[in-house]
């Protein structure tokens, strides 16, 4: 690991520079709690009024913010077999040209990732009217996990901001996968 001795203050402002130059407006990495979860959503929800004096907008993007957020909260595994990786979740929020680009990654069961893969593949496949009516089925079927979903939270998530959403799963180790999420929500 290194240290800022070792990284050296001209690569620290190379950071600074590669973010700014990205338009990133929040980015964490570690640890999730409720009460850290608390605080960025705070800090996220203050940086979103700096950013845009559309009500509307703001509120869409914060309420898919919180899903996100929650999700990598609720749905996060901690690999025990690699203590340098246990504690690797990534929160960012950042403005690309007409959108605010949300990015999460967190560590899953590999034996997860199918059925994860399944059911957003399902909600990306379905139109407006479609989601409606599969999360009003949803709520309906009282279909409610232990971790509080049933995909409720991804179907919100593709609601609220009119967009598909963008996956992936990397190998991770023999029992784990990264799974990275990425959704655009509009500015407009």
């Amino acid at each position: 690991m290194q240290t800022l001795e070792r990284l050296g203050m001209i690569e620290v402002y190379d950071y600074f520079n590669k973010m700014n130059d990205d338009n990133v407006m929040l980015a964490f990495k570690g640890g999730i709690t409720a009460d850290l979860l608390s605080s960025l959503l705070q800090i996220a929800e203050n940086k979103l009024d700096r950013e845009t004096d559309k009500p509307k907008v703001k509120k869409k993007v914060f309420n898919v913010l919180v899903e996100c957020f929650q999700n990598v909260y609720h749905h996060f595994d901690k690999p025990m077999d690699n203590e340098e990786i246990s504690n690797s979740a990534i929160l960012m929020v950042g403005k690309e040209d007409d959108f605010f680009v949300i990015m999460t990654g967190n560590f899953i069961e590999k034996d997860k990732v199918d059925s994860l893969r399944e059911k957003i593949e399902f909600i990306n496949s379905l139109d407006k009217e479609q989601l409606k009516h599969v999360y009003r089925e949803v709520l309906n079927n009282d279909q409610i996990s232990d971790k509080g979903g049933a995909g409720l939270g991804m179907i919100d998530i593709v609601r609220r901001s009119g967009q598909k959403i963008v996956f992936d799963f990397q190998p991770a180790s023999e029992k784990y996968s990264y799974f990275s999420l990425q959704i655009r929500v509009s500015v407009e």
